[in-house]
């Protein structure tokens, strides 16, 4: 005998608006922080020059600014280029330092119509005269917005931030301008770069590594971390709201109870 064949109804999977949805209803942080890692070995992998994966890579970080746009996050940070990324070879590092005129030339009057400010820390004297231009040019045209923060870091560590952020109090301890009895974790904070955007909130890492890589260190004492095997080209809005839905699990205590 035939034993009658029966459907399940099994749950439906939220659709990408479903989960955005959900999400802004809940604890949606104000400044998220992406260290976009893994071009290259995603190119490898491909058996694809190493420069293909940054170019693909670059249509990521659009991807990634509309739904944080979507989201009403506040500030995104995006680690562009390390002070420590002049290391590589010759070739790359050149190809690199067109993408941001790249980028923001196809992208800038969609970051313009969506109200999006772009903005950038790093040491900027020392970039080259065209990518300069078009990082100023992008600041610039966007000045007047006030909805989400495109921030990049670009030619940016860490440790030569925090260095600065000493040399200008020392500075102006000599200068008269401030005493040591006013220095406090507030007051250095302002010599900081990123003063204006406040801390980040959540720290998303592509490709499998565990570490911060001189990516704001002083930032980051109660950042939240999440880490994914996923190459940033393969980084999707999916991937993006994974993160965020992790860290409204978590809860943020600060040193407290």
């Amino acid at each position: 005998m035939v034993k009658p064949f029966f459907f399940r109804n099994h749950p439906a999977v939220p659709s990408l608006e479903e989960r955005i949805e959900k999400i802004k209803k809940e604890n949606v942080p104000a400044h998220v922080a992406i260290i976009m890692d893994g071009n290259g070995r995603w190119a490898k992998k491909r058996s694809l020059p190493r420069v293909a994966g940054h170019h693909e890579g670059m249509k990521v970080v659009r991807k990634i600014t509309i739904i944080a746009d979507k989201l009403n996050i506040k500030v995104l940070t995006l680690y562009a280029f390390s002070t420590e990324n002049w290391k590589r070879p010759k070739k790359e590092v050149e190809y690199l330092m067109k993408l941001p005129e790249e980028f923001l030339g196809i992208y800038l009057p969609e970051l313009v119509e969506k109200n999006v400010r772009v903005q950038m820390i790093g040491d900027f004297d020392s970039l080259p005269p065209h990518t300069r231009r078009a990082v100023r040019k992008a600041m610039e045209d966007t000045k007047d917005n006030d909805g989400m923060i495109l921030n990049f870091a670009l030619n940016y560590g860490g440790r030569s931030e925090i260095l600065s952020a000493v040399k200008g109090i020392v500075r102006d301890v000599n200068l008269g301008k401030l005493s040591l009895d006013q220095l406090d974790e507030e007051r250095f904070s302002s010599y900081l770069m990123t003063h204006q955007l406040g801390d980040p909130d959540l720290l998303i890492r592509t490709s499998g590594e565990l570490r911060l890589s001189n990516f704001m260190l002083w930032q980051m004492a109660y950042t939240e971390f999440w880490f994914t095997d996923a190459y940033w080209p393969d980084f999707d809005e999916h991937c993006f709201l994974d993160a965020l839905e992790e860290y409204q699990k978590r809860s943020r205590r600060f040193g407290g109870i």
